[in-house]
């Protein structure tokens, strides 16, 4: 009889985070986790305890990559409003250059299991919580810097923002190109 085959957690929480992107939670079989992270189903089970707890890792995964990437970017130098812009940029070119138009993970499960996964609902809000607060801090440095007026509400703006993301992120799942997409960008930015 052999051994187990061994595995990465870390590693596989990666691997599953691709898989629940793709294919959503509901979509997502146990089967799939298998056969993506190269397992047993007695090995992902002991692993992970359910597949709701390696979504909810998957979740967490993705989370902090994204809000870290997103804040970097922003934190970048130049003017507040050109990272702005970049920023955006980058999210738009980013969902539409798969095949499959996958989207954001997070908007995606809000979508999806929000009202009926409280867990899922809370690891969602605390990356637009992350994201408002990232936005929230650009404009108050372009309020500093005088790109944006010292009379507009901060927090407002950040949620302005956080709420142009997410819908820009649902929108390009099936925008037919860019062009949409970046008049949006515009407008936003513009606006401020």
């Amino acid at each position: 009889m052999g051994r187990p085959k061994q595995f990465d957690p870390d590693v596989a929480v990666e691997q599953a985070m691709e898989v629940f992107w793709r294919k959503g939670y509901a979509g997502t079989t146990p089967q799939d986790l298998v056969d993506a992270l190269g397992i047993g189903k007695g090995s992902l089970y002991h692993a992970f305890g359910s597949k709701h707890a390696l979504f909810e890792q998957a979740l967490r995964r993705y989370r902090d990559g994204q809000t870290r990437a997103l804040v970097e970017m922003l934190d970048e130098p130049g003017p507040v409003k050109a990272r702005l812009r970049r920023t955006l940029g980058l999210l738009v070119t980013e969902d539409l250059a798969g095949p499959d138009r996958r989207g954001c993970m997070a908007v995606n499960a809000a979508a999806e299991v929000a009202g009926v996964d409280e867990a899922a609902a809370g690891l969602v809000r605390q990356m637009l919580d992350v994201t408002e607060g990232a936005f929230r801090a650009l404009v108050e440095e372009g309020q500093r810097s005088g790109e944006i007026a010292a009379g507009r509400d901060a927090a407002a703006l950040g949620s302005l923002l956080t709420n142009t993301v997410v819908g820009m992120r649902i929108l390009a799942r099936v925008a037919d190109g860019p062009d949409r997409l970046h008049r949006v960008i515009d407008a936003v930015v513009d606006s401020l």
